[in-house]
């Protein structure tokens, strides 16, 4: 298997217990990079599941997406980097100086404390969220163009990425500056997959060929009958994707 492609591969731990997360972990550690602690999980295990699978070497992605005023935010993102989290995430509706205090704070408590800073991203718009759900709440705009001007915005705020549906990668990449912008996706569904309640998906095959960075999956994965071996299968056709994009 090839190391560089599994790293790009979030396996979302929305399960119920701690002892779920932990067995799922032991399947799948040697066939995924990194494993994301969502709220179900937060709100069940609390952080001492964040700190457990962390100490047995998991690279974990903290789900959160935090979003309040911009001191509540950088003070929740000190605490993430403590936690020794890979990645966490802000709501990028919070705004420009919730997203920039988040950024420098993580950045001064990890250069501080003498730890590795935690990679900080965005969540644009859900990959729920379609024309009718941004208008009821009173956003006139379509995903796609929310999108672009969060993902513009994020950057200009010092964070590392965004959280964006596959089917917006092109329009970010084009939107913003740098290079190494990260784009992480949800909305991911191997073929024949159901797409429950997610709008805006694609395989991960066309999620990498759009230009992904990191592709999160759970229910494909944590409902299938071989976890283990649909993770297998997930990262194959990721890798095949790949060196045909090469």
């Amino acid at each position: 298997m090839n190391d560089s492609v599994k790293d790009r591969l979030i396996v979302a731990l929305d399960v119920e217990s701690a002892q779920e997360a932990r067995e799922l972990f032991a399947r799948l550690r040697d066939h995924a990079g990194m494993f994301k602690i969502g709220s179900q999980l937060f709100t069940a295990a609390g952080p001492g599941i964040v700190r457990e699978l962390v100490a047995a070497g998991a690279s974990i992605f903290l789900d959160l997406k935090f979003h309040d005023i911009p001191n509540t935010v950088a003070s929740a993102g000190v605490e993430a980097a403590r936690l020794g989290v890979s990645m966490f995430n802000v709501h990028a509706l919070g705004g420009s100086e919730m997203m920039r205090r988040t950024a420098e704070a993580t950045m001064e408590v990890s250069t501080r404390e003498g730890s590795k800073r935690p990679v900080v991203i965005a969540v644009t718009v859900l990959t729920s969220s379609d024309n009718a759900t941004l208008a009821e709440v009173g956003i006139p705009s379509d995903p796609l163009t929310m999108v672009k001007r969060l993902a513009r915005l994020a950057e200009e705020c010092g964070l590392d990425g965004v959280v964006a549906s596959p089917k917006e990668v092109a329009t970010v990449r084009a939107a913003v500056r740098a290079s190494d912008f990260l784009i992480v996706t949800p909305g991911v569904r191997p073929i024949g997959a159901a797409s429950d309640d997610q709008k805006r998906i694609m395989t991960p095959a066309e999620a990498l060929m759009a230009g992904a960075d990191y592709l999160v999956m759970g229910r494909a994965i944590l409902k299938a009958d071989d976890p283990q071996q649909a993770v297998i299968k997930i990262v194959e056709e990721m890798s095949r994707s790949l060196a045909h994009k090469d």
